[in-house]
């Protein structure tokens, strides 16, 4: 649905990148290879959102990497806008529907570097969770929000690449 709302394909992938984890950053060469694009189409994008404020610029050694600016008065807004878009509202809702006591919630993977793969990993840490719940869960997370799906319970993850959805 927000494909809709914006047209451009590219700041549609930078707004996922930035917002969907706010820790992402990401420079012009390593974004356009990441989204397969030409580094003129990012530039004209990262351009256009720093100069609304949306993005910051931080300079690194000899390049320039870019964040979101989590103290733009849209900021909440927009990233709640782009995790709905991603489904992670429904799925955070209907994780912690049945699964037992659910300590943490947590997007691992492409998901979590704001990469819009098509496969979302979620790591449920918790005691006396419901593995078998996991199997129909699965299924019908799918069907809502139009992704695949692999749960992992109390595996680990690294904290440089992970998204907490929730945590007790």
């Amino acid at each position: 649905m927000l494909d809709y709302l914006i047209t451009s394909k590219t700041r549609l992938k930078l707004l996922i990148k930035f917002f969907s984890n706010s820790k992402n950053q990401g420079h012009l060469r390593g974004l356009a290879e990441e989204f397969g694009e030409s580094t003129n189409a990012i530039r004209k994008e990262l351009n256009n959102l720093t100069e609304a404020g949306f993005l910051l610029k931080v300079a690194e050694k000899n390049r320039i990497e870019y964040q979101a600016n989590p103290k733009h008065p849209l900021f909440s807004n927009l990233q709640d806008l782009i995790r709905k878009y991603l489904g992670f509202d429904r799925l955070l809702e209907t994780v912690l529907e049945r699964m037992g006591d659910v300590n943490e919630v947590v997007l691992t993977g492409d998901y979590a570097q704001g990469i819009d793969s098509g496969t979302i990993e979620v790591l449920i840490k918790g005691e006396e969770l419901n593995g078998d719940y996991l199997d129909h869960l699965g299924i019908r997370i799918e069907q809502l929000i139009d992704r695949k799906v692999i749960f992992n319970i109390n595996g680990k993850s690294n904290a440089d690449e992970e998204l907490v959805l929730f945590k007790k």
